[in-house]
């Protein structure tokens, strides 16, 4: 066996499989594109469930990728196992209807064991399979030759995520040898087993049915291969580590760790497991930024800030008490840059980012330091127990790490109830895991469009119009010669001018027309093979194939949604120019009437940012700047600084959309050919939308104008009511808000004097209880802030007093009670609001010496404040 470095072995298996014909997918973003139903890319096949269910026919059936993914189901084992992650890499070889069993299992043999390869020695590998599987049985032994008491009949190895396609797999074990020989209980000391000595290397999936939507199972039109092998576990397996953290994958970063703590990995299991979730932490946090997602809190940004906020509590077991993990990126750069160069390339950004959440939690564990001051008091006045679901919200909702809290209740004579902690937690996750197994589910394979393999040439660039042959009609999933009904179908014609959406540009709509039939087109997608798939319904006549037909465009509308293309070209990059190059885009929507786009960005933008990329799309509208449009090798494009969506997947030639060298992007979509025929721009918007995902709205054109219109007929009309000529309207506002401050000025201060001479006399509402002043009185306050200003004087003039007030707004009581400092030893504001809010059918509570509090029973205002006198005699 070769000693490689976990790079080697991920570009040794890429090469393997391109030399067997295989086509490289590249490592899709972990960002999912297109795919809502995931939070995150979990999975080497995730990114290509568009081939398996059939919507797209890949260029080559035979495909191999190396794919970053991530799954957090299991956050809480990381850094106590010996392989559990929350960032790792799938190695995996694909067919799409090419290869089967056969095939898959000798390949996976071959890259093993041969000794150009891996070079496994053959007796240590032994495989399981699905007890029904015979295929997969008889080619193990007939034609790998293995012996039958090295394969293991296994209930579970069937692969099925729901709807879509599934079948049985097979599993390779590798014998690590007798001094990994532990394992609880003995009888799962065999391959497939919970044990260390027998560790799973590689999976082998055979797609051959269709999970269908009612349950059932058919065989699959066409079927599949799917395969994964960890790289963090295959390369511990080859540099004979004891857990994927001691391969050179970690190490580097590890030992980076141990220059800022002081601490050796490797001399203690507490400080070992620290080290471990801190260099698995800032791998995941790394390569998610990278692309494109930023902690936040909710979704997948709440994954980040939990995993940064779990690394920085462990970092307190290595005695690290500042920001660091943000000098860690470089390292993980360093390791994985040769492969993914995206990371170096947002290495500042990131690190940036990253130190920004560290310096904010350090922040936020001395805030829930306080929060579990209020849990700990309200436990020592009961039971003596913090309750699990508190536990869990402190360390769920503000980020305080659950074994600090069972730390402190410990120190303070508290326990906290694991149990319910434990059940939160469970519920949690299977909310989670219900939301992934409905994630990662696909659609069920269609033959009908896979089958139609006929080309369709796209015209739209050049013409708005054509004539052409009808070759299909699709009606419910079933190709028909003709079609009369009311319903939707999809017709392929042999060319079209018809945009099919894609890019975020909106699909052309239109007619198709001859003498013997007339339909609309509703919308236009792209057919697995490739072909624009017209949605349309029939208005006129019937539809045949074979026949020739007018397509017309409305290009009224295509004429709108190029200038908006174009715009968001020029606005893209005028972002980039205003905050940063790591504005990149995150989505986009191009229609006739406005358009839409999201970027990466922290923070929102203030109306000058706003103001200057707008200033700065319109000076390029202006300009009158000449559109260019070619194809070219991606190699040239790349040369010619084009602009790539990352993530997107871009063939050998590419369409480079080049607005005078200001903004050059691969762009597949229509665009005007000079900026002057967009007219004007004009920024509606700009809101957040996700986890460090903001957007941006827009205008052009005659619907620009439009809001201009509306904007002027607005100020028209605040002339009017202002009596003024609109030139006047901004001066004569501010007049107007100088005289309201006037007035309002002298209200308050006559407001003042009536309360003070209301409250001068409180004779009647003071007593003295025990030798304390207590003041209790109803007043009028227009809401809980005029009480309290009440409350404030009054205070001012009564240092010693205990002061209780109650006025009645908006038909509830409010209550507000101060004690001086030096009686909160005896008697607290806290206690005296809970049971006057009691008395009012209310609640209340706050400070030893200030509480506030309310309710709904305005008749027991008297029998509340009467309460405060009974209260003090208690306690004074």
């Amino acid at each position: 066996m070769k000693k490689l470095t976990g790079n080697e072995v991920r570009q040794m298996f890429l090469d393997y499989f391109k030399a067997h014909n295989h086509m490289v997918e590249p490592s899709a973003p972990l960002v999912p594109i297109d795919d809502d139903s995931l939070l995150w890319i979990n999975s080497g096949v995730a990114t290509l469930k568009k081939y398996f269910d059939g919507r797209v026919v890949p260029e080559n059936p035979r495909i191999v990728n190396a794919q970053k993914a991530i799954r957090t189901n299991d956050i809480e084992n990381v850094g106590f196992t010996a392989r559990h992650h929350t960032f790792f890499e799938m190695l995996g070889n694909f067919s799409i209807g090419d290869y089967f069993k056969e095939e898959a299992i000798v390949r996976a043999w071959e890259f093993l064991t041969h000794g150009d390869w891996i070079g496994f020695d053959p007796d240590l590998l032994y495989v399981t399979v699905h007890p029904e599987d015979t295929d997969a049985l008889n080619i193990w032994k007939d034609v790998i030759g293995l012996d039958e008491s090295r394969i293991i009949r296994i209930e579970g190895n069937f692969w099925d995520i729901g709807e879509g396609p599934c079948g049985p797999n097979s599993e390779i074990f590798y014998d690590r040898g007798e001094h990994y020989d532990t394992v609880t209980p003995p009888e799962e000391m065999y391959p497939g087993g919970e044990n260390e000595r027998y560790l799973e290397i590689w999976n082998l999936v055979f797609s051959e049915f269709n999970h269908n939507k009612d349950g059932s199972y058919t065989p699959l039109p066409k079927q599949n291969i799917d395969t994964g092998m960890g790289l963090e576990r295959i390369a511990s397996v080859i540099q004979d580590a004891k857990t994927n953290f001691d391969t050179d994958l970690f190490t580097p970063i590890i030992q980076e760790i141990e220059k800022v703590s002081g601490q050796k990995y490797g001399e203690s299991e507490e400080l070992d497991t620290a080290f471990k979730v801190i260099s698995d932490h800032i791998r995941t946090v790394t390569f998610a930024i990278a692309d494109g997602a930023l902690p936040s809190n909710e979704g997948r940004g709440y994954v980040l800030r939990r995993l940064i906020r779990r690394a920085v509590r462990f970092s307190k077991d290595l005695k690290i008490d500042k920001a660091f993990m943000y000098n860690l990126v470089d390292v993980v750069g360093d390791v994985m840059g040769e492969f993914y160069p995206n990371v170096k390339k947002k290495a500042s950004f990131i690190k940036d980012v990253v130190k920004g959440e560290e310096e904010r939690f350090l922040t936020t564990l001395d805030d829930g330091m306080q929060i579990y001051q209020g849990l700990r008091d309200r436990a020592l006045a009961g039971d003596k127990v913090i309750a699990g679901k508190d536990a869990f919200k402190l360390y769920d909702t503000y980020g305080f790490p659950y074994e600090l809290t069972v730390e402190y209740a410990a120190l303070d004579g508290l326990e906290v109830d694991e149990s319910g902690f434990t059940e939160e937690m469970t519920a949690q996750k299977q909310r989670a895991r219900e939301a992934r197994k409905s994630g990662d589910s696909m659609q069920v394979q269609s033959e009908t469009f896979h089958s139609i393999t006929e080309p369709s040439v796209f015209t739209g660039y050049e013409t708005t119009s054509s004539e052409s042959s009808l070759l299909y009609i699709v009606a419910e999933d079933k190709i028909v010669n003709d079609y009369s009904g009311e319903n939707q179908v999809e017709v392929i014609f042999s060319e079209t001018p018809f945009y099919a959406e894609s890019g975020g540009q909106i699909a052309d709509t239109g007619i198709i027309s001859n003498e013997g039939g007339t339909a609309e087109v509703d919308y236009v997608y792209k057919a697995p093979n490739g072909q624009n798939v017209h949605v349309i319904r029939v208005t006129e006549g019937t539809l045949t194939t074979g026949e020739t037909y007018k397509l017309a465009v409305n290009r009224e509308k295509r004429s709108f949604v190029m200038k908006n293309h174009t715009a968001t070209h020029l606005m893209h990059q005028a972002l980039k120019d205003v905050i940063g190059e790591h504005a990149n885009q995150a989505g986009s929507l191009v229609q006739a009437e406005r358009l839409r786009f999201d970027f990466s960005h922290l923070e929102s933008l203030n109306k000058e940012q706003l103001a200057e990329i707008e200033n700065n799309v319109n000076e390029k509208i202006y300009a009158g700047l000449n559109v260019s449009i070619e194809e070219m090798p991606i190699s040239e494009a790349k040369e010619k600084g084009a602009m790539a969506l990352f993530g997107e997947k871009y063939g050998d030639v590419v369409r480079v959309v080049d607005i005078d060298e200001y903004s050059v992007e691969l762009c597949g979509g229509i665009h005007v050919r000079n900026t002057a025929y967009i007219g004007v721009f004009k920024i509606v918007s700009e809101s957040g939308i996700g986890a460090g995902i903001r957007r941006i709205e827009a205008v052009t054109s005659k619907y620009a104008v439009e809001l201009y219109k509306e904007y002027e007929q607005t100020v028209e009309n605040v002339a009017g009511t202002l009596k003024t000529k609109t030139g006047n309207v901004e001066h004569r506002l501010e007049q107007l808000l100088e005289e309201k401050k006037e007035q309002q000025d002298a209200y308050d201060k006559l407001k003042a004097e009536l309360q003070q001479s209301k409250l001068n006399d409180l004779g009647d509402a003071t007593l003295e209880v025990n030798g304390v002043s207590v003041i209790r009185k109803e007043v009028e306050a227009a809401d809980a802030k005029d009480l309290r200003a009440q409350m404030d004087l009054i205070k001012s003039q009564n240092q010693d007093a205990i002061i209780a007030l109650a006025a009645v707004t908006d038909g509830k009581v409010s209550l507000v009670v101060t004690v001086p400092k030096d009686l909160t030893s005896k008697v607290r504001a806290g206690d005296i609001m809970k049971g006057m809010a009691g008395i009012v059918d209310g609640k209340g509570g706050g400070r030893p010496d200030m509480a506030q509090g309310g309710g709904t029973d305005v008749a027991s205002i008297t029998a509340a404040l009467q309460f405060v006198d009974e209260y003090i005699k208690d306690f004074i």
